[in-house]
């Protein structure tokens, strides 16, 4: 991935402008919090550099034999990792043959946070998966469900480049809702609808100001 690997952050980029968050219910549980995450970028980024200096962003292969267009890191006790044997999580990270890099503490309260104005104030995340899209990058419709229990929530978040999250049903074949997602935007989904698909749709071109050509996105679970 060094080939075309485009400049992460600019951590020296004018401020981001803030706004008030606000709820936007997509589901029975489940909700965006617009803007949520904006308040916290100038910790979430630093935090983000040194997790990536240990666990660089890399692509993997699916089970199928597929290399994923989307570039993947983890931090926390698990990571999620994939390749022709399945898909699982682990306490190394196959690249490095080291544990992962442990959440950043600005992370785990963000993701805790976030669950708390969804309403799963009991979220505890282990994993925390990082994944950077870059344009005609793209998720397909899929489950969560390589974690040891669904009782708690999926905390999403989105940084970067706008995306359009696909939000269906519990049925590959069941229509999508399509959420537009702009930088500092959370999606937490939980409760009944823990195991619904989703996805998301190819990343158009563009450039942040603050983080160029990309789309950086974390996903808090509790995964063991």
């Amino acid at each position: 991935m060094n080939a075309m690997k485009p400049p992460l952050l600019d951590l020296f980029a004018d401020a981001e402008p803030q706004q008030a968050p606000r709820c936007e219910q997509i589901g029975e549980q489940s909700c965006v919090l617009r803007g949520f995450a904006l308040p916290w970028l100038d910790r979430l980024l630093p935090a983000l550099e040194s997790v990536l200096a240990a666990a660089p962003f890399r692509q993997m292969v699916t089970p199928g034999g597929f290399t994923m267009s989307v570039a993947l890191s983890s931090c926390g006790t698990l990571g999620w990792t994939t390749d022709r044997s399945g898909y699982r999580y682990s306490r190394i990270d196959p690249q490095t043959g080291h544990p992962w890099p442990a959440m950043p503490e600005v992370f785990f309260q963000l993701a805790q946070a976030a669950a708390r104005e969804a309403g799963f104030a009991e979220f505890v995340p282990d994993a925390c998966l990082i994944n950077r899209y870059i344009p005609g990058s793209k998720m397909s419709l899929h489950q969560d469900k390589n974690e040891n229990s669904y009782a708690a929530p999926i905390v999403s978040v989105s940084l970067g480049l706008p995306a359009m999250f696909l939000f269906g049903g519990f049925e590959r074949s069941d229509k999508s809702r399509r959420v537009p997602l702009l930088h500092g935007d959370i999606v937490v989904w939980g409760g009944v609808d823990r195991l619904r698909y989703h996805g998301v749709l190819p990343i158009k071109p563009g450039h942040h100001p603050r983080l160029g050509e990309q789309r950086i996105n974390f996903t808090f679970r509790t995964a063991g």
